[in-house]
């Protein structure tokens, strides 16, 4: 069985981070080992939430696993709150990554042209490093203006979304890749550049004009859970397309649904049909 380290913050109640990326990556058969940066009784789209900084507990933990000789297939690393937490991330890639270990980096720290409360301004420097030691990040169309330090507009051209990217994949990732985009057929997906072959890739699904959280992490998870069930990146990423599709049409067609979460959990049975079927 192959097995994945999985980096951010555990929300208790938001359906975000490590309560989205648990069961959808086991969803795929794959282990999923966490390594919680911090804990939060909500995610932040709340008032007065109670956090708990894991920020001194990240390392320890990764030392007992280097003792008792754990290897990961996958090291992948979601929302982080400070330096000290990416400093943390980087030597645990140092101490676990092998040959064969992918390095998949999610740089979620912002949306909608604006970092998420409670995130420095100059936090985007920091990430900048991180995207160095990845073989594939996935950031947002927010966060990959912010890596490459190009004004944020709503409205992006095709031409301008890969000249991001190729920006992006100087920081040396093998695959760079942008989502919330919406394509030039109006269908929205992501955007994707093959560094090694210099080869740009897209895929859309219908969009839907409705607003969820927590859909990067449920794209990102359902991405590494494919990858690590051997389909390339493109398949891989195309399945989390679907998923992810599904999950926000679920959420809006649902007459009981929350506003502060997405209804993956309805939809995981498709994924595992995806996951058969491709």
């Amino acid at each position: 069985m192959k097995r994945v380290m999985s980096i951010q913050d555990l929300s208790c109640l938001g359906k975000c981070s490590l309560s989205v990326a648990l069961p959808i990556i086991s969803s795929a058969g794959i282990e999923t080992c966490v390594i919680p940066t911090a804990i939060l009784s909500t995610h932040t789209r709340f008032d007065n939430v109670h956090f708990k900084d894991l920020s001194y507990e990240m390392l320890p933990i990764g030392s007992h696993w280097e003792k008792e000789g754990f290897e990961f297939d996958c090291i992948s690393s979601g929302y982080l709150g400070n330096k000290k937490q990416v400093d943390n991330v980087i030597k645990l890639i140092g101490t676990f990554k092998k040959e064969k270990t992918i390095v998949i980096v999610d740089p979620a720290m912002a949306d909608n042209g604006k970092l998420y409360s409670g995130i420095d301004k100059d936090f985007p420097l920091e990430i900048k490093r991180l995207c160095t030691k990845a073989d594939i990040i996935l950031p947002n169309k927010t966060e990959g203006c912010l890596l490459t330090d190009t004004p944020y507009k709503e409205d992006m051209s095709v031409e301008k979304i890969q000249d991001i990217l190729i920006k992006l994949s100087a920081y040396g990732p093998k695959y760079a890749v942008i989502t919330g985009v919406e394509l030039s057929d109006k269908s929205y997906g992501f955007m994707g550049y093959d560094s090694l072959n210099k080869e740009f890739f897209s895929y859309g699904t219908k969009k839907i004009n409705y607003k969820t959280s927590g859909t990067g992490d449920i794209f990102t998870s359902a991405f590494i859970g494919a990858y690590m069930n051997e389909y390339s990146v493109y398949e891989s990423l195309r399945i989390a397309a679907d998923y992810t599709s599904a999950c926000i049409e679920n959420t809006f067609n649902d007459p009981d649904r929350i506003d502060y979460g997405t209804n993956f959990e309805k939809e995981i049975p498709y994924y595992i049909e995806l996951l058969n079927k491709h």
